[in-house]
């Protein structure tokens, strides 16, 4: 009797000993993050083996970085509500969870990383922190999930340039960098295709090829890789990145404010964005509906607006978008994917009325894409899935629109950079020098 008295406390004593983890307990939560949440989650989902698939380039030429073959998030440092919320939008506790991963990964979608390389720990951040360590080792290494079975991974090389989503709580964050880019969460609104994401995937890749030199020069120099940058590059629901990007967005608003034609310039890009924006919406229904010729100008517009809108590092990235969209149209060929995903990912956000980011193409970009694809003789293909519309006919058409075209003369300096402020070359660049709050990984 007391054999079994002692064994039920010590389960008693273990269970309460066990750490406690977020469930979702019906709480109201916030609806706009809860879609956000799921948002990065199907972008995460699309992304991940599109980055596998990358990697069959082999390409010699490009600097290189490690992946891994799968995503994970953590709701780790959120409030308790926000917490719920990431278990409703996506099974994500305060562990490690894995949201995504390629066909061929040794990890699936729920599974919680409970140890990386034999080490475990309950603090996510210092976990995170082992997994990058382990990844960025570039050999083989074993993870222990929660249910205590263990699994091989396997890091894989692939061009410089990493290509993440913005965090839930920053939507509409985009930033442009030669070690990562971080697109909007618009980008998994248009509900990609296969080729779509890889073209995604290639073009950041590209940016990073074809405008590193240029950006590292503005920046005056590389750093050394930042703690919380190295955290971010695995997840980006982090609480600490996430609350960087909240910042990054805050500090690009007041500094907008402090000089008064960066004020003029905001009101007449945001003021030319909701113009374009309202004009699609004209008569649109859904996304389903043909655009007339006017709703593809404005749209064309809005694109320019937003990479005119763009400041700092990403300012100098934007001087080379059309080289990436080459980099990546001649690189998708090489893994048998189709090249035109670039047309069809911009018609897909055009329809949408989603223009926020580097893949809703401008008019001089999209001209430029065209005549690459006309020397392939893709050019009927092309017309087709651009319902008809010719980018050279609206090139001559939209030369008199205002807000015609984002600036295309390079420059070491730009009037659009913020200034002093720890965010004025962009949230990735500040991410270098932010160290994580525990403090602890070098």
């Amino acid at each position: 009797m007391r054999s079994l008295f002692t064994l039920l406390l010590s389960l008693l004593l273990a269970a309460c000993a066990a750490p406690k983890y977020t469930v979702d307990d019906g709480r109201k939560v916030d609806e706009s993050l809860l879609a956000n949440i799921r948002a990065y989650g199907s972008g995460e989902q699309s992304l991940r083996p599109a980055i596998v698939r990358s990697a069959g380039l082999k390409d010699a030429q490009c600097d290189h970085q490690w992946e891994l073959p799968f995503a994970v998030a953590t709701s780790y440092g959120w409030d308790e509500n926000d917490r719920v919320a990431w278990v409703r939008g996506l099974n994500v506790d305060e562990r490690l969870t894995v949201v995504a991963a390629s066909p061929n990964s040794t990890l699936n979608p729920g599974d919680k990383l409970q140890a990386v390389a034999g080490r475990a720990d309950k603090d996510s951040e210092a976990l995170l922190a082992r997994l990058a360590d382990a990844r960025d080792a570039g050999k083989p290494f074993f993870v222990t999930l929660s249910n205590g079975a263990s699994r091989s991974i396997t890091p894989f090389e692939v061009c410089r340039g990493y290509a993440r989503l913005a965090p839930p709580n920053t939507p509409e964050m985009q930033d442009y960098h030669w070690l990562l880019s971080m697109h909007s969460l618009d980008l998994s609104k248009a509900q990609l295709s296969e080729d779509e994401a890889l073209w995604a995937v290639l073009w950041t890749q590209g940016l990073s090829e074809e405008g590193g030199a240029r950006m590292k020069t503005y920046h005056y120099g590389t750093k050394i890789v930042g703690t919380l940058y190295n955290l971010a590059t695995l997840a980006t629901g982090l609480h600490g990145a996430a609350l960087a990007a909240e910042a990054a967005v805050t500090a690009a608003k007041e500094a907008a404010k402090s000089v008064a034609s960066e004020i003029i310039k905001q009101q007449l890009i945001e003021q030319g964005k909701a113009l374009a924006m309202q004009r699609i919406r004209e008569g649109l229904i859904d996304a389903g509906k043909e655009l007339s010729k006017q709703q593809v100008m404005n749209g064309l517009q809005a694109a320019a607006a937003n990479r005119s809108s763009l400041s700092g590092v990403a300012w100098i990235a934007s001087t080379v978008f059309d080289q990436a969209d080459q980099w990546a149209f001649e690189r998708a060929t090489k893994l048998g994917a189709d090249p035109l995903a670039a047309f069809s990912l911009h018609q897909k956000l055009l329809e949408r009325r989603l223009a926020g980011n580097a893949f809703a193409l401008d008019i001089e970009r999209l001209e430029s894409l065209s005549k690459l694809a006309q020397t392939k003789g893709l050019d009927a293909q092309v017309q087709a899935i651009l319902r008809g519309f010719k980018a050279s006919e609206l090139a001559l058409e939209i030369g008199a629109m205002p807000l015609a075209s984002a600036p295309t003369t390079f420059s070491y300096e730009s009037a659009s950079d913020p200034g002093s402020s720890p965010f004025a070359r962009g949230l990735i660049d500040a991410m270098l020098d932010i160290p994580t709050e525990s403090g602890g990984h070098k």
